[in-house]
């Protein structure tokens, strides 16, 4: 049964016996409620005395959980600690007590336990838990309702789980006031991102293809009274766009580049936030094998967050200038596909030598940023793409990798991915030492590096960047979420959440800009002065 999430703006009043009730929180969070903030969801099967000695039996390593009645109500604590590298709400915590311990019946609740700080991200967390699409037989299945469904409850064939908050003070005390209406729309359409990410990325190309995508952009731009900019076809090779029509020129369905704009009064500076859309990768004629090659219909991971983060943020208000470019192809075989010593002409100008056609993300990107360069004069550029296999050996299943040519704005995605709870690393930016690993004798560059044991992410990120130019004065931000895109078989909406925090700042929501990044200055800096 597909299930839809409700976010309340204060506890509601239930009997477990029919509306089960799963209570989250840090130990130190969970001692420091009375019997008497909870009453209103454990009454009348729970007495003070069972709730004070469930809470006390706790011993989280890393996380604990105890029945307050039956199954129907339990208290599961997190982990004690979160390192530096962690985001401080135990994201990942609460969505696997989440999916092991939610009873998927017609109507429960999940009360979160939290500081507000961790609010958002508690929250997100929670919306992972529940995936959305299904092709599985039966009544109610999520594959039969709009993707762009967040689940409010209204659809009485589905199950609902109600989220609600208890907020912790910074004095250790517990928030009277319930969440405000900023605050619940901020969280709904969070959610409705993340979950319309995800729905995309676990759709098989068969249902999820180039226009399959195209219509999803089109539906949001409706949706938002914006219309899309697409460029398809045999009209991307003649405006010059060669590495996007070069990898997606042998599919059936052509490639594409859609580009949606939300351009208010006002504004101050121009984002723009380049996805990375390959409905599936056979590898091209550098064909991957039969058992690398399941799964990758998620290679479209780095649009579809783009699409939900594009979303939330024009429906939260944003105040800048907001661009969504989408890099869409399908990378296939057939009489058509690039050859591996072809050379394209990518929009930036600059030739290519194709040495690897499963190397085809950088090269749909690199005219993504370029037209966002020249054409819509942005000054802040953010790729996000499932890019590169060594993601997962260089930052794990957990953390993307981000490349950037500020020092100031890598520290502000480190912080926006501990706040939002799709965590970040750095990995090394150094253009002078790794670029060379490209070197072509007959073109500008190639597709893929001579060494790949000398840092794959870095360089697969240079390249992009080197069709902006190593010199362009802007802010270039590189997210390489290959492995967080998913856990097990399916997608977690990674990168929405990411999104909506490190842009916080240029949003009207005030929970935004809240857990929007703040001016630290950056170590280099630091180190300098001492």
């Amino acid at each position: 049964m597909a299930t839809d999430l409700k976010f309340n703006a204060s506890l509601g009043c239930t009997d477990p016996q029919a509306h089960p009730v799963l209570i989250i929180g840090q130990l130190r969070h969970l001692n420091l409620l009375k019997f008497g903030h909870l009453s209103s969801k454990l009454g009348p099967r729970v007495s003070e005395e069972t709730f004070l000695n469930a809470i006390a039996s706790l011993h989280p390593a890393p996380t604990d959980k105890t029945s307050l009645y039956l199954d129907l109500a339990t208290v599961a604590a997190l982990p004690l600690k979160a390192s530096r590298h962690n985001t401080p709400s135990r994201a990942h915590a609460i969505t696997r007590l989440v999916k092991n311990h939610v009873l998927n019946v017609a109507e429960e609740s999940v009360v979160l336990v939290c500081e507000r700080e961790n609010l958002f991200a508690s929250a997100c967390a929670v919306v992972r838990a529940f995936p959305v699409y299904s092709r599985k037989t039966g009544n109610g299945q999520a594959g039969n309702k709009s993707q762009f469904s967040c689940g409010d409850g209204s659809d009485t064939s589905r199950n609902v789980v109600n989220v609600e908050f208890i907020v912790i003070d910074k004095d250790g005390g517990v928030e009277s006031c319930p969440l405000t209406e900023d605050e619940i729309k901020c969280i709904d359409e969070a959610a409705r991102g993340i979950r319309l990410a995800a729905r995309i990325v676990d759709m098989p190309c068969n249902e999820m293809n180039v226009d399959h995508f195209v219509q999803a952009v089109q539906e949001v731009g409706q949706e938002l009274g914006i219309v899309p900019q697409v460029i398809r076809g045999e009209e991307l090779r003649e405006r010059g766009f060669g590495g996007i029509y070069g990898v997606g020129k042998a599919s059936t369905v052509p490639p594409a580049l859609a580009v949606l704009s939300y351009e208010p009064k006002g504004a101050q500076e121009t984002i723009a936030l380049v996805g990375k859309g390959i409905v599936y990768d056979t590898g091209g004629l550098s064909i991957k094998s039969k058992t690398s090659m399941p799964g990758m219909k998620r290679d479209c991971g780095g649009a579809a967050a783009i699409l939900g983060a594009f979303c939330a943020a024009v429906k939260c208000g944003f105040k800048d200038n907001l661009h969504a470019i989408f890099c869409l192809a399908e990378n296939s075989v057939g009489p058509n596909a690039t050859r591996p010593d072809d050379i394209h002409t990518l929009y930036s100008g600059r030739t290519v030598e194709i040495n690897n056609t499963d190397a085809e993300g950088r090269l749909v990107l690199a005219d993504g940023v370029t037209f966002a360069h020249k054409d819509l004069k942005a000054n802040i550029i953010l790729d996000m793409a499932t890019l590169t296999g060594a993601q997962a050996v260089a930052t794990g299943k957990y953390h993307g990798a981000v490349l950037t040519n500020s020092e100031t704005w890598e520290v502000k995605s480190l912080q926006a991915g501990r706040k939002s709870g799709d965590l970040l690393a750095p990995i090394v930016f150094c253009p002078e030492l790794h670029f060379s690993e490209f070197n072509s004798s007959v073109a500008d560059m190639k597709n893929s590096v001579s060494d790949r044991q000398n840092a794959q992410s870095s360089c697969a990120g240079l390249f992009i960047q080197a069709h902006l130019g190593f010199d362009y004065p802007g802010v270039w931000i590189h997210v390489d979420m290959a492995t967080p895109v998913h856990c097990g078989e399916r997608a977690t909406g990674y990168g929405v959440a990411l999104l909506l925090s490190l842009f916080g700042g240029h949003s009207d929501s005030k929970l935004l800009q809240a857990i929007a990044p703040t001016e630290e200055e950056p170590p280099s800096k630091r180190m300098c002065r001492d």
